[in-house]
């Protein structure tokens, strides 16, 4: 039996259809509800909103379980890598071994900037974002590559999408050396996607940057965990974008754009910016964190909680290992790694926080990695980006195939002036 729900409106009562996903979520649908009524409904931020049917990536935040295709994080963690999970989103299985190889291949073969575009890197100034390049980068790519402007089958989408995330690496590797202004490095048909990132990012001239194993592992577990987590901000932008049948690069380009803003992908910074404020200012983690509890006060805990996981992020339980065998393999001496440790035992030893269920989030355990890595604060979005791009191109393709897609168009609920008339300019 079909079940519905029932609102009333001006003495009417209207049936709405009650949707049911795999994971037996629930939802009203009210697509019809404007038509018969008049009405809309009015959700500020879409925090309530279903606005797609999407069989990528599933979200339990009450329970604190996130799975991709139906697999839980967990078992990809241990035991996949993230080329491979990159496949699973975006084509829905795991890939055989010939998939594999040969998606392998496809990035290594398409790593290299064409020559015209190694140019623009020449235009931008050395105070440039990095997620400016790599927006404007990713547009301008679709230039290079008309013959993908028109995808009809997977076969020319894995050709795009390898493109894409392969030359996506090139181009957050060469945004920061310019920035620097070292050297472009070329990438390496030898090495793999991780690797040959690391490569690009820290190798000079006369001396080749050859990647700790536990490093290139932690890298790799930082890109999977960032694969897909449903319709956020970006993902949600993508999905918009490519409603109106714009082309996966343009699409991808405005997900940067919109995972540029501090609320989303900036917050593994502004863990580092807490972090550094803690430094300079000479103050004891133990007073932070009183001044933390104290609402006069200005001070937050960055890292801590997160809007859909009310209980502990299962991203966050990963990569606090990756994490810990990665600084404990490196040695590394920095006051900032040290603070962050002890804001985090703190946190998680003070009722106050773990009452409230703030627990130490994917955000600040990432700002740790990337920090000890050696990647600048500006360059820890830019790599978020690299990690989501999977994910991006997932959503983009599940538009693309759905032959009953329409364009994104949400209304609103109008509070500007009414009954207005132009004004002679002499009268104003």
């Amino acid at each position: 039996m079909e079940r519905s729900a029932q609102i009333q409106l001006d003495g009417t009562t209207y049936e709405l259809p009650v949707v049911e996903g795999s994971e037996h979520e629930l939802a009203v649908d009210i697509s019809k509800l404007r038509a018969e009524s008049g009405y809309i409904t009015l959700d500020e931020g879409y925090g309530n909103t279903g606005s797609c049917r999407s069989a990528i990536t599933y979200i339990d935040g009450d329970q604190g379980i996130l799975r991709y295709r139906g697999i839980p994080i967990e078992e990809l963690a241990e035991k996949s890598s993230f080329i491979e999970v990159a496949w699973l989103v975006i084509f829905g299985t795991l890939p055989s071994k010939a998939d594999r190889d040969r998606f392998s291949d496809l990035l290594s073969e398409h790593s290299a900037l064409p020559t015209g575009m190694l140019k623009h890197f020449e235009g931008f100034p050395p105070s440039a974002h990095p997620m400016a390049i790599l927006s404007a980068m990713i547009n301008a790519q679709s230039a290079y590559e008309p013959g993908l402007m028109q995808i009809d089958d997977d076969a020319s989408l894995e050709v795009a999408a390898a493109r894409l995330m392969s030359k996506v690496r090139t181009i957050a590797a060469a945004s920061y050396k310019s920035s620097v202004g070292q050297p472009i490095m070329h990438p390496r048909y030898d090495m793999r996607y991780v690797e040959n990132f690391l490569h690009m990012m820290f190798t000079v001239p006369n001396r080749p940057y050859e990647p700790a194993p536990e490093v290139a592992k932690a890298l790799n577990l930082f890109l999977l965990l960032h694969a897909d987590h449903e319709q956020n901000c970006s993902t949600s932008t993508v999905r918009m974008v490519a409603s109106s049948q714009a082309n996966m690069f343009a699409s991808c380009a405005a997900g940067v754009c919109a995972l540029w803003g501090p609320l989303h992908g900036g917050a593994n910074v502004a863990v580092i910016e807490m972090l550094e404020f803690i430094k300079e200012s000479g103050m004891p983690v133990s007073e932070y964190m009183e001044k933390v509890k104290d609402k006069d006060s200005r001070l937050r805990l960055m890292g801590f909680g997160h809007r859909v996981y009310k209980n502990f992020d299962p991203r966050s339980k990963i990569l606090k290992k990756a994490a810990d065998d990665m600084l404990e393999q490196m040695d590394v001496d920095d006051p900032l790694l040290h603070i962050a440790l002890e804001v985090e035992a703190a946190a998680l030893a003070d009722d106050y926080f773990v009452e409230r269920k703030l627990y130490p989030n994917v955000d600040f355990y990432s700002g740790i990695i990337l920090r000890a890595i050696g990647i600048p604060v500006d360059m820890f979005t830019v790599m978020f980006a690299m990690g989501r791009m999977p994910g991006w191109i997932a959503n983009w393709k599940e538009i693309h195939d759905d032959p009953k897609s329409r364009i994104y168009r949400p209304r609103q609920i109008y509070t500007g002036p009414v009954d207005q008339h132009w004004v002679p300019r002499d009268e104003r």
